[in-house]
């Protein structure tokens, strides 16, 4: 008869087996192992083992990007750990399922879950333990846009690492510093770093790996314009990720080769390799490569002159798009950053809110009670000629309000078509000029300033934008976080749009540039301002069903919007096609063909006065 150390040991010997098959990449076989330890640690109550089985089968999930699962299973370890106090583990857990929610796009789960990794590894008191979850919280800010602070979590990571000579968790820090790079458009420098990794990633036979690096890879050359070397990048990568089983990266695989196709001219071809990686993305749940994929596809179909399918495919991406980015997340980022000064708020003005709808409720009881009290014809008479005298009244000027509110979220012209016919159509407008902002500190202000603080500031800057493109003839379309976005020359097609479009973002800097002054004077701290102009055809239409929107897309719009990330701050930075129709008109510094990210080089001026 076996004792129960025999039976524990047999527990323990399966997870070492499991660990092995997976670090072979052999993953099917690691699960097998793993549920084979976890029925045998079951059938034992054997706590522990239950926790590490529990743990493996989580992790095996999130490599085979079965991310829900993942999370699942990996709460079921982390419940075991907690009970017995066991921190390591409990970090783990947490560290994973903070990875199954970034690859999930879900940010503050994210970010919430490797802060407590974070937590738990700094009272372990090693310093190597505190560089996986710095790493990660990196990610989870590289992943919501905000390089400042990915970095700078990047950096604390890679020191340790450096310093504990651990490779495989330096091959992650050089990958996503080039990710950086990559993401500025500095792409010499975003090689480098991913063939560092690469060399570093075969070194250690990390499959996972080298298939990310060559992915990456595939990437910078894409954007360079050097098609061969990224397919001969992404070839291999894909061969990788079919033989690990890692969906993500396939998914990733397909849509960038359908990507490369796309601007080869190719474009039935790109179209299938966006469709394969837009299947493999529904199936994982990967928000962001389903978003990637629907807006190559409305690109494609729109080059292929389908602007139904252009329009169809648009709608998809900017419903995925808000479910990634959206109000609330952004609400929860900050409750993360500012929990205590954001909760006490709440908390005030839900205490506010309860008085004055107590004070509504006792209203109501007292008209009630008043309405009960009229007796006789006559006071019947007057009671019910003054409900329909209001209640006409109010008919009139709900109407008033609710046209009101349509042209305030659409333009007239389409406000009249929605109102008239139940639906607008989209149209393709040959020449418009586009105009986008972006502001420089956003990060720095959202540090020092409460929540509340920030959202006046920001109101004031884009209510003054809305404005002056009122006074320019200018559409607003949307604002994006910190960024606002403008047309001209639409739905009405004029002549002056690139004029109206130049003498706006001229205004938009001269209010910035005041606004910068009085901060400065009272030591506060101010924006400062990023614009960039375009122009081109774009297509124009309503997204949405429940939430009416205006919107436009096309190349039109990502080129403007590449002139202002490539512009300089307190520039007017504009590109050739929008030059050629203003150069009469105002002064312009031509700063030669300058590097875009995904446009190669474009004619660049940045405009005087």
């Amino acid at each position: 008869m076996q004792s129960l150390s025999e039976d524990t040991t047999k527990v323990n010997t399966l997870l070492a087996l499991c660990k092995s098959e997976r670090i072979n990449n052999e993953l099917e076989e690691a699960r097998k192992y793993a549920e084979k330890s976890l029925a045998l640690a079951e059938k034992l109550n054997f706590l522990i083992g239950k926790a590490n089985a529990y743990t493996q089968i989580g992790g095996i999930m999130l490599q085979q990007s079965d991310f829900q699962n993942a999370i699942a299973n990996t709460q079921k370890a982390l419940i075991i750990n907690t009970q017995l106090k066991n921190k390591m583990g409990m970090a783990k857990c947490f560290s994973n399922i903070g990875l199954s929610f970034f690859n999930l796009s879900d940010y503050p789960h994210a970010l919430e879950y490797h802060q407590k990794a974070l937590k738990i590894n700094e009272g372990l008191g090693e310093a190597k333990y505190l560089a996986a979850p710095l790493h990660n919280i990196g990610m989870v800010y590289d992943g919501m846009l905000n390089e400042k602070e990915a970095l700078d979590y990047y950096s604390k990571s890679m020191k340790i690492n450096l310093e504990s000579d651990n490779k495989s968790g330096l091959c992650r820090n050089l990958e996503a510093i080039g990710n950086i790079y990559n993401s500025r458009g500095n792409y010499t420098e975003a090689l480098k770093y991913y063939k560092d990794a690469l060399k570093a990633s075969d070194e250690i036979g990390d499959k996972h790996m080298s298939c990310s690096e060559l992915f990456n890879m595939g990437v910078v050359y894409t954007a360079m314009g050097n098609y061969t070397e990224a397919l001969k990048s992404f070839t291999p990568a894909i061969k990788l990720a079919e033989t690990t089983g890692d969906k993500y990266s396939l998914a990733l695989g397909y849509i960038n080769i359908g990507n490369i196709y796309e601007m080869q001219g190719k474009l039935s071809m790109g179209k299938e390799f966006e469709m394969k990686g837009l299947s493999i993305s529904k199936e994982i749940g990967a928000k962001e490569f389903i978003k990637l994929a629907y807006q190559r596809l409305a690109v494609i179909d729109s080059a292929m002159n389908n602007f139904k399918g252009a329009y169809q495919n648009h709608k998809l991406y900017m419903q995925y798009n808000d479910s990634v980015f959206n109000i609330e997340k952004d609400k929860k980022i900050t409750q993360l950053q500012m929990q205590y000064d954001f909760d006490k708020k709440e908390s005030s003005t839900k205490a506010e809110q309860e008085k004055k709808d107590a004070l509504v409720l006792k209203e109501l009881q007292r008209q009630k009670l008043l309405r009960n009290g009229f007796v006789g014809g006559f006071g019947v008479m007057l009671f019910f000629a003054g409900i329909f005298f209001t209640q006409r009244n109010k008919i009139k000027k709900g109407k008033k309000m609710s046209d009101d509110l349509l042209l305030n979220i659409l333009p007239a012209e389409v406000a009249e078509e929605l109102k008239a016919k139940g639906e607008a159509e989209a149209k393709l407008v040959d020449e418009v000029t586009v105009l986008f902002t972006d502001f420089k500190g956003f990060t720095t202000m959202s540090e020092k300033l409460t929540p509340k603080e920030l959202v006046r500031d920001i109101h004031e800057c884009f209510s003054a934008f809305d404005h002056i493109m009122e006074k320019y003839g200018m559409e607003k379309i949307k604002t994006i976080g910190d960024s606002y976005m403008a047309a001209g020359g639409l739905p009405t097609p004029n002549k002056t749009h690139a004029t109206d479009a130049v003498n706006a973002a001229i205004e938009i800097r001269q209010f910035i540039e005041e606004g910068k002054a009085r901060k400065i004077a009272n030591s506060q701290p101010y924006f400062e301002i990023r614009i960039g102009i375009h122009t081109g055809p774009v297509v124009a239409g309503i997204v949405g069903v429940k939430k009416f929107a205006y919107d436009i897309w096309g190349d039109t719009v990502n080129t403007a919007s590449r002139m202002e990330s490539s512009g300089e701050v307190g520039q007017i930075n504009v590109s050739g096609s929008t030059y050629d129709l203003v150069k009469d008109k105002f002064k312009c510094t031509h700063r030669g063909k300058i590097q875009a990210k995904g446009k190669g080089e474009i004619d660049m001026y940045f405009v005087e006065g």
